[in-house]
């Protein structure tokens, strides 16, 4: 189930290059994706995933602390070699070809290992709660279809063959992350597990203070921030009553 997820997570890169590619204004639907997602991650760090580390690491908060950290800078580390794909700041007008090139290449380098380090997270999740990676999944998913504008909008004037290529490493990534918990999954122990909870929550504290928050503060529409963030609570508190 945890690979087949991850599998699906990546297919989200694809709903962003589909909708570059056959609408002219994606801004409606990219601002309602991030404010979901921003929902969905939230409710889910503080429903289900802190819970479950606190309950696995409850006399050591220090680890806790510790480990939510590196996590952050894992994500950090990898982000800097993302260049600033808001489209009220970044990708202007100003742009050569050269530079869309470089920033597709090196947005697609630093995306396929955010993503496999992202797959790998939701694969340990899913095999702890299948409904908490789902979840998780969903949220990741959203906030992976702007990334999948950003990988279409820079490459497209690029030979087809590597512009496939690129996106479909960027599609695949998150399953290679998956495959590889796959085959390291019976070294790991429930101490190990809660390491990697603590470094996913760590990811998920980046993603919400340091990409989806800033974008949701930036959108002009801030109706349809809150709605899709309500939105995003939601899905988490209707899943939890089937618990």
């Amino acid at each position: 189930m945890g690979l087949l997820i991850t599998f699906v997570l990546g297919l989200f890169i694809l709903i962003g290059v589909f909708l570059v590619k056959i609408s002219k204004n994606t801004k409606l639907i990219e601002n309602l994706s991030i404010s979901v997602a921003l929902g969905c991650m939230i409710s889910l760090a503080v429903s289900d995933l802190f819970p479950e580390i606190y309950e696995t690491f409850s006399n050591k908060i220090y680890l806790i602390i510790i480990f939510v950290v590196i996590g952050v800078l894992i994500l950090k580390l990898l982000d800097i070699f993302i260049p600033e794909h808001d489209h009220e700041h970044g990708l202007s007008h100003e742009c050569t070809e050269e530079n869309l090139l470089h920033i597709g290449i090196v947005s697609t380098i630093a995306i396929v290992l955010h993503n496999i380090i992202e797959g790998m997270a939701v694969y340990s999740i899913t095999t702890e709660s299948v409904k908490v990676g789902l979840l998780m999944a969903l949220g990741v998913g959203l906030h992976n279809i702007p990334m999948g504008m950003v990988i279409y909008s820079t490459l497209k004037k690029e030979a087809k063959k590597k512009r496939i290529l690129m996106i479909f490493l960027s599609t695949i990534s998150t399953f290679i992350g998956g495959l590889l918990m796959t085959l390291i999954s019976s070294l790991i122990s429930d101490f190990v597990i809660g390491i990697l909870l603590c470094l996913t929550l760590g990811m998920i504290i980046y993603i919400v203070f340091f990409e989806l928050l800033p974008h949701v503060l930036h959108s002009k529409n801030k109706i349809l921030s809150i709605i899709g963030i309500l939105i995003g609570i939601l899905i988490i508190v209707i899943s939890s009553m089937f618990e």
